[in-house]
């Protein structure tokens, strides 16, 4: 048990540590490190669980990518 509870808490504080602040959510970042300190099962599940904001962050699409390599590129199979 000691052992699940270390798994626990560690992979919790790195997904917790690797989370930019706009995806965290209901507490700041201090309070849920606190809260998975303190309570390694409930905290670290409740991290899990409700403290990341699940799907893509809001905000523009991605610009698209342009060609990666010279057959992807219309230009250069043009002058071909």
């Amino acid at each position: 048990m000691v052992l699940v509870a270390v798994v626990l808490v560690v992979y919790s504080l790195y997904d917790l540590a690797a989370t930019p602040r706009e995806r965290v959510q209901h507490m700041p970042k201090l309070g849920w490190a606190l809260l998975i300190v303190c309570a390694p099962y409930a905290g670290a599940l409740l991290w899990i669980i409700f403290g990341v904001a699940k799907g893509r962050p809001a905000g523009p699409p991605p610009p698209p990518r342009g060609p990666i390599g010279p057959d992807d590129d219309p230009d250069f199979l043009r002058g071909l």
